[in-house]
């Protein structure tokens, strides 16, 4: 404790300056154990990895029955042990800074991370009991019994009548060479069944697959039930029936490999390399909440990653017990125990250690705002490895929950929902969905919730939880929509057009509403500047009257949208104008990412309506410009190239665009226009799909372009009529 001290200044007009020492009462024990250690099985979690950082190769955790103070839980460890100067320097001291400045655990010629650092591990102990019994020996010395009663600690006045009692053991000691042992009795807590088993199988999380060595083994056992069992992983989670995995660079970009591995033998599987480029993530970041991530690149720096995922109806989970021979029970359980994406720093257990936190990265919910693809955390195994030499910036929260609120941590989030986006994807691609040349009987037969009904029942036989038949209802949810989505697509495809129309009306109305008002300031501005003749107020005055005709030319781009009586045009129109009006539209981002576009000085009048124009040229333009993110900027390039079909009974014009992108994979080339079909994080995949259909209205067809194309990336083209006095070429 400090001293209390009185500095007392000579000169009597000094006012008096006395220092008074901070205290912290032994109660801190107590409340520090049940804020920082948010539930019992976290405190166990805390403790096992204690055993870790001493270099165990094996931990046992056992409950069982003390004969004198009942229920009591014991966490024994082949660890290095400790010796006495290490135990009252060490352990009692509460907060110690040895970890962080003893990074790493020497045993022999081997050398493991430690993944404790705060010195805050033993509270733990507090939470789960009232009283402590410790045993612990270092290989050099004897073994020594350390005795702890947490309830007499709270109730003394001071820390200075804060103590524990250390002696030499006598008696037969439970370690070979060496060890601790923690026996915790007068528990706080009331294990009940269903909390073992949540301990157990959270134990079994504790370990990351990426571990390339076997050397920390976890076994658990309760009293009276069994002998002491191996925590293992299942051998299905193992083998998955959607994997991703790959790294994050330090430069936040993603190289990852896709495969596909169908539990059944009636389809066939496949792999797919994908990557994604750190631009890329941080455009699917909304705009508001984008500045503040950097353009260059990330710091969270690089990492690996593995996610699993899973169909988890009645039909799918019959498919893996059948080739696993384990009850769908079991399988579900499984999977709701490992559930989740989960975070290993230097191979052990950062996040999540609750069931509350399993959702970090708030997958359910956004899954919640958009069924379909979108994989739900009971469908998810993931593992990502971090380490703390590399992601210094991603730490967790002292109470073991969560991550810290940082920019680094945002950063991984980020890529982390890129990657679940990309394995989203490709699951689209290779699940069996309702088939788009079904005949329509069997379309509607879909929407029955017989199936549902069906299902509901099994997992009710098997004894499932609520939890267990949300996903099977999500997933009915989703057969639904997309049911519903390919009979839309078939009879009434462009209500998805009305409802933009809807939507481009009000937003014209407010233009042209505010426009007015701001064009009569803009007038009565002028008015006045022309009497003070002010330099600096003339050009703010026209650069803001140019402002205003940009947007009143906006809005009348968009006006065939909100024309509730809308009518199909067939307006001549020149092509090369159209396309360059689409590419100021789209200025911004081509300035922004220093793109160089040509377009021809010729003028060919097509047949078309202004605004299906638009929208297929912006979807074009849009596709090029998003993907030129992922080359240099020196590189980036967007060709068009016109020319006029010489076999078409009638004037037709081919028109193409180009770009230096990544250009397109093969196995996207025949899927490329369907709905749904995407690799952009968080895109829809309609735009190419709108394009193309409209296309068709003309009696054209967009095509994408196979390897080798002209500028290296990907190509698009598509056919328009031509008008009957354009069918040449007016150069």
């Amino acid at each position: 404790m400090i001293e209390h001290q009185t500095v007392t200044e000579t000169d009597d007009q000094a006012p008096v300056v006395e220092t008074v020492p901070l205290r912290l009462h032994p109660r801190v024990f107590a409340a520090l154990g049940k804020d920082l250690v948010t539930n019992d099985v976290v405190a166990v979690l805390e403790l096992v990895k204690n055993s870790y950082d001493a270099f165990a190769e094996n931990v046992w955790v056992e409950f069982g029955t003390d004969e004198n103070e009942g229920a009591c839980l014991e966490i024994r460890d082949d660890g290095m042990g400790m010796s006495r100067d290490v135990i009252e320097e060490v352990w009692c001291l509460v907060a110690t800074p040895h970890r962080e400045r003893n990074p790493f655990v020497k045993k022999g010629n081997k050398q493991r991370r430690v993944v404790g650092a705060k010195g805050l591990g033993r509270l733990s102990v507090a939470r789960l009991g009232n009283r402590l019994k410790m045993l612990t020996k270092s290989s050099q010395g004897p073994c020594w019994e350390v005795q702890v009663d947490w309830s007499k600690l709270a109730s003394s006045d001071s820390l200075d009548q804060s103590t524990v009692t250390i002696s030499e053991c006598i008696d037969p000691t439970p370690f070979g060479i060496s060890g601790t042992s923690l026996r915790i009795t007068d528990l706080q807590g009331n294990w009940q069944t269903n909390q073992i088993e949540d301990l157990r199988e959270n134990l079994a999380r504790l370990l990351s697959p990426f571990s390339e060595t076997n050397d920390f083994n976890i076994f658990f056992s309760v009293a009276d039930q069994s002998d002491p069992i191996r925590i293992e992983t299942p051998e299905f989670l193992s083998n998955p029936k959607y994997n991703i995995h790959g790294i994050v660079d330090e430069n936040g970009a993603v190289e990852a490999e896709y495969r596909f591995s169908p539990i059944s033998t009636g389809q066939k599987g496949r792999t797919r390399s994908l990557a994604q480029t750190w631009y890329n993530v941080r455009e699917s970041i909304p705009e508001s909440d984008r500045t503040r991530f950097p353009e260059s690149a990330p710091s969270c720096g690089p990492f690996w990653f593995e996610i699993r995922a899973w169909d988890i109806a009645a039909n799918d989970t019959r498919e893996i017990s059948e080739r696993f021979a384990i009850q769908r029970s079991v399988i579900r359980r499984a999977i709701r125990a490992h559930k989740g994406i989960s975070v290993y720093r230097d191979g052990v257990l950062v996040l999540p250690k609750s069931d509350s936190a399993r959702d970090w990265l708030g997958l359910d919910l956004r899954r919640v705002g958009r069924v379909g693809p979108r994989l739900s955390t009971s469908q998810l195994v993931g593992y990502v490895s971090i380490t703390a030499d590399e992601n210094p910036g991603i730490e967790d929260t002292s109470d073991r929950e969560g991550l810290s609120s940082s920019l680094a941590v945002a950063e991984f989030e980020a890529i982390l929902r890129a990657i679940v986006i990309l394995l989203e994807g490709e699951r689209d691609s290779d699940r069996a969905r309702p088939g788009r040349e079904q005949p329509m009987d069997d379309l509607f037969n879909r929407l029955s919730a017989q199936e549902l009904i069906s299902n509901v029942a099994i997992l009710a036989q098997e004894g499932a939880t609520a939890a267990d038949v949300l996903p099977v209802v999500q997933t009915f949810d989703e057969s639904l929509v997309e049911t519903r989505e390919t009979i839309r697509e078939r009879f009434v495809y462009y209500s998805r057009l009305a409802t933009v129309g809807t939507i481009a009306q009000m937003i014209i109305h407010e233009i042209r509403n505010r426009a007015t008002a701001i064009g009569r300031a803009i007038r009565l501005m002028e008015q006045f500047v022309e009497v003070i003749n002010h330099r600096r107020v003339t050009s703010i005055i026209a650069r803001a009257s140019n402002a205003l005709n940009t947007l009143e030319n906006l809005a009348d781009t968009f006006a065939p949208l909100a024309n509730r009586r809308y009518m199909r045009r067939n307006d001549p129109l020149v092509i090369e104008d159209a396309i360059k009006s689409c590419l100021e539209l789209t200025q911004p981002e081509i300035r922004s990412k220093e793109i160089i576009c040509f377009v021809p000085e010729t003028k060919h009048i097509v047949l078309a309506d202004p605004g299906e124009l638009d929208t297929i040229l912006l979807n074009l333009i849009n596709n090029a410009t998003y993907w030129l993110g992922d080359v240099p900027r020196e590189k980036r390039k967007i060709e068009f190239e016109l020319a006029i079909i010489p076999s078409a009974k009638t004037p037709r014009l081919n028109i193409s665009i180009h770009d230096s992108g990544p250009g397109i994979d093969p196995e996207d080339l025949e899927n490329i226009f369907l709905p749904g079909v995407t690799r952009r994080p968080d895109g829809i995949g309609m735009g190419l799909n709108v394009a193309s259909e409209l296309v068709l209205i003309y009696g054209g067809e967009m095509r994408a372009m196979r390897h080798p194309t002209k500028l290296g990336g990907a190509s698009f083209s598509f056919d328009l009529p031509l008008a009957a006095s354009a069918s040449e070429d007016r150069s």
